[in-house]
């Protein structure tokens, strides 16, 4: 964890010693160096808990946990309210409840039912339409707020600056529109783990390019279980996959080779990340993977590649094959690995589309 910026670089504890503002706690008087702001964290968490924004309440305890020595009973406290605040999200409380509608009485239909004026069935007819859309709001919402957190990376200068980088790069190899394509594939796939960050509150970079060699984003804190970072891990590549459907239902509507190019090679992109090796995001999935599991994810990378013939799954089969002699937590998590067996099964059919030259 890297501490929150501060405007300046020491700071006077109360006892008179000046201090690097780095320091947790001061080594003359043993008084925690930030409790003004651990205070405010704390208690701006707790106010967003009681509001039911979850997201923000772990935000909040994260950068107070920053703030604390790590052996401190303070720092293990926090440690315990933000793992359990993460179950909670993890489990969809935050979104079920910004969705959930309110209770709506429906009293039952009798003979004088019938003989309700005009004015009062429309009305009626008008309710169960809003109720209707409200119950199918959430849809709108997702759409909404994804759209929104696109065209927010989009907006940070280092994003820009090197995302146009990485385009001049390949479009000397590739041409622009391929070139384009390929790097907003690349961006997706990027905001897919800033989503899942900001979800469970972990402060982040926005997506920096690395031309030739794909993108990644900075983490100022990290996920404190395996179940947190195979969420964020495999983040990436649900949305990449997304991308790549999207290519490919433009490719089957206008039958432009384009799209399937695109979309064939984001998905084979998307694949080689679930690689479970070193922090690639395959494996981020396996961390949180039981032994058991991870014959499991072996198994359905062996059926992926008895359909496709695909050669990386053969990379990905070795690579998962080593991992599965090694033991995971007990009882492991059982959606990381449902999301990686259904990633590398659906990425790999998506990289086998024939692309018309």
């Amino acid at each position: 964890m890297t501490l929150p910026p501060d405007s300046s670089s020491s700071i006077s504890c109360v006892c008179g010693t000046s201090l690097p503002a780095e320091l947790r706690s001061c080594p003359s008087c043993n008084r925690l160096v930030h409790a003004t702001r651990l205070k405010q964290h704390v208690t701006d968490a707790e106010r967003s808990e009681s509001e039911g924004d979850l997201r923000g309440a772990l935000s909040d305890l994260r950068s107070a946990q920053v703030l604390l020595p790590s052996d401190s009973r303070q720092y293990a406290e926090l440690q315990r309210r933000i793992a359990h605040l993460s179950d909670r999200v993890d489990a969809g409380e935050d979104a079920a409840r910004s969705t959930r509608p309110q209770n709506v009485g429906t009293p039952p239909e009798s003979a004088a039912a019938s003989k309700r004026p005009r004015w009062v069935v429309a009305g009626s007819a008008i309710g169960a339409a809003g109720l209707l859309a409200w119950k199918f709001k959430f849809v709108v919402v997702f759409l909404f707020t994804k759209a929104k957190l696109l065209l927010l990376g989009l907006s940070k200068s280092t994003t820009l600056f090197t995302m146009l980088l990485s385009f001049s790069l390949y479009w000397t190899i590739w041409g622009w529109a391929f070139a384009l394509g390929l790097v907003l594939s690349i961006y997706v796939h990027e905001m897919g783990h800033v989503s899942a960050l900001r979800r469970f509150g972990i402060a982040a970079t926005a997506p920096m390019f690395i031309p030739g060699f794909g993108a990644l984003v900075r983490l100022d804190q990290y996920p404190q279980t395996a179940r947190e970072d195979a969420r964020v891990g495999l983040a990436g590549p649900i949305w990449g996959l997304g991308a790549s459907v999207a290519c490919l239902a433009v490719y089957g509507v206008t039958e432009n080779a384009l799209f399937a190019a695109v979309g064939t090679v984001g998905a084979w992109i998307n694949l080689f990340n679930l690689l479970p090796l070193w922090q690639l995001d395959g494996g981020r999935g396996f961390r949180a993977m039981s032994q058991p599991q991870r014959w499991l994810a072996v198994a359905a990378i062996a059926l992926a590649w008895a359909l496709t013939q695909e050669g990386l799954l053969l990379l990905l089969l070795l690579a998962a094959g080593f991992r599965a002699f090694t033991k995971g937590p007990e009882p492991g998590d059982r959606r990381a690995l449902l999301q990686y067996g259904g990633l590398v099964v659906v990425l790999a059919l998506l990289s086998a589309v024939p692309v018309p030259h």
